[in-house]
């Protein structure tokens, strides 16, 4: 492996064939943020803005082989975990996690998608608990997923929100994003809480419903800052300003028929 001349970062996730979620959202972000992105496929999704009609659970030992195949070529910088919905695939990227010496991990604990659609089962939540997000830098939930993760009610206001936090940084990674995207009130809240210090990142929320995405999207943009060499606060506030604005655009696609993507490349199109 030699070092490359780009940051480079890793997406293992599931798909989404109408571009919006999943690998391909998160590959369009690094590629924004002039990152180079690598991808190694855990599940094969059909879904479109409408919801989720299928799963297709890539077998352990071949997302194994992918993640070989990238490690043993590549120097990432940075990982970003999205869908991982079985507890072997959650144990097979944990082990080849800690085989390749892989760091600057950001794990978004993906269980639902924003049509509702489940996309984890239930018995690889204590999987996603115990062995995944003990190595990580940063996990990314949002207030249903913080909930699911803590087996509590959904937080109802910010401290609530602190609390959880403050709660699924006991599960053993050094930083927890709690975002506040299904809150209430005119600005979005998200809380970064690293044991030592607690950041607010605030943005104003916009009015639409073109929401397909968000998660897989800011994951994979605090991955890409990561990757190029930035703090973790700092790519948590670049992340966020990029997803604020490819929220604020995303009316400027009408792609779909149900919950749109956002504007991955809002600020390259013309």
């Amino acid at each position: 492996m030699t070092t490359s001349s780009i940051p480079i970062a890793l997406t293992i996730a599931g798909t989404d064939p109408t571009g919006g979620a999943g690998v391909q959202a998160d590959l369009k972000t690094f590629s924004a943020f002039g990152v180079y992105g690598a991808s190694v496929i855990t599940a094969l999704v059909a879904q479109n803005t409408q919801g989720v009609r299928a799963i297709h659970d890539v077998p352990p030992p071949f997302i194994a082989e992918q993640l070989a195949s990238v490690f043993d070529d590549l120097d990432v910088r940075a990982v970003k975990i999205g869908m991982l919905s079985q507890p072997a695939v959650i144990e097979t990227v944990a082990a080849s996690l800690d085989r390749h010496g892989a760091g600057n991990i950001v794990v978004d604990p993906v269980m639902v998608a924003a049509s509702g659609d489940r996309l984890l089962v239930p018995e690889a939540v204590e999987a996603l608990r115990s062995v995944l997000i003990p190595k990580a830098l940063v996990i990314t939930p949002n207030m249903p997923e913080a909930a699911a993760l803590l087996d509590e009610d959904i937080a109802a206001d910010e401290p609530a929100m602190v609390r959880q936090a403050e709660g699924l940084l006991k599960l053993g990674c050094r930083a927890v994003l709690l975002k506040g995207g299904h809150g209430q009130g005119p600005e979005s809240v998200d809380i970064l809480l690293d044991g030592a210090d607690m950041h607010r990142f605030t943005a104003r929320r916009v009015n639409t419903k073109n929401t397909h995405g968000t998660g897989c999207t800011l994951s994979s943009a605090i991955a890409a800052g990561l990757a190029q060499g930035e703090s973790l606060g700092e790519a948590v506030a670049l992340a966020k300003a990029y997803i604020s604005r490819a929220i604020a655009a995303s009316d400027d696609l009408s792609v779909g028929h149900g919950h749109g993507p956002v504007h991955h490349y809002f600020g390259l199109w013309r």
